[in-house]
Order: structure tokens, then sequence, then C-alpha cells
């Protein structure tokens, strides 16, 4: 049997960590943070660790708003879009994910760009 991405990040906990790092390098990028200042980042952190658990294939199941109504009127631009993806494809290489399970998660969360994506650069 073959593990999923998500037993291969090494679960629950381990998404967790990595979560963690992201909003960290997230937070500190001058380019998105404002989009996190009245931002409950527990919650955002829980909310994160699950998407990413159930889109990679673990035994979670995603009870967040749909991207379109969560996204809607935040005004991302394909540019910030591009470099919070960046932040999470480090964050992933922080923990030794190696490339093609990096490459699978951002597929993953790049099947999302239009319901998120709303404005232009």
């Amino acid at each position: 049997m073959t593990d999923t991405l998500y037993d291969r990040l090494g679960g629950r906990d381990a998404i967790g960590a990595v979560v963690d790092e992201f909003y960290d390098r997230v937070v500190a990028d001058e380019r998105v943070a404002y989009y996190f200042e009245d931002v409950d980042m527990q919650k955002q952190r829980a909310h994160q660790t699950q998407f990413i658990s159930s889109v990679a294939g673990g035994p979670v199941e995603y009870t967040g708003e749909e991207m379109e109504a969560a996204h809607e009127g935040m005004g991302i631009t394909p540019t910030e879009f591009d470099a919070i993806a960046t932040h999470l494809d480090d964050a992933l290489a922080e923990f030794d994910v190696d490339e093609a399970d990096r490459r699978a998660v951002l597929e993953a969360v790049d099947s999302y760009r239009p319901a998120i994506v709303t404005a232009s650069d």
C-alpha cells in the first residue's frame, strides 16, 4: 500500500509545524502581512493545518468556508498568491520535504487559485 502525501509529510503534527513556519514567514513579509493584521492567527493556523491535511489526502475533512467566500473582497493579486505559495514551499523545504512532495502540495493549493485570486497586478 502506498503512503498518501499526508503520510509522507508526517501527518497532522508535522503539517502543523510546517504551517507554523509558513505563517511566521508570511506575517514577516510586508507584501502580504497586512492580510493577517486582524486575524486570529491561532485559529488561522489550525484552519490551514486542516486544509493542507485534507488536500494531502489525510483522514481530515476541511470544514472551513469555501475558498471563494473566505477570500471574497480581499483583492488578492497573482503576485501576492505567488508570494504566499513561495513561503509555503520554503516552509516545506525547511522541514526537508522532498521536491516532488513539495510540488504536489503546491499543485493542490494552486488548484484553488481561481477562487482566491480576484484582482490583477
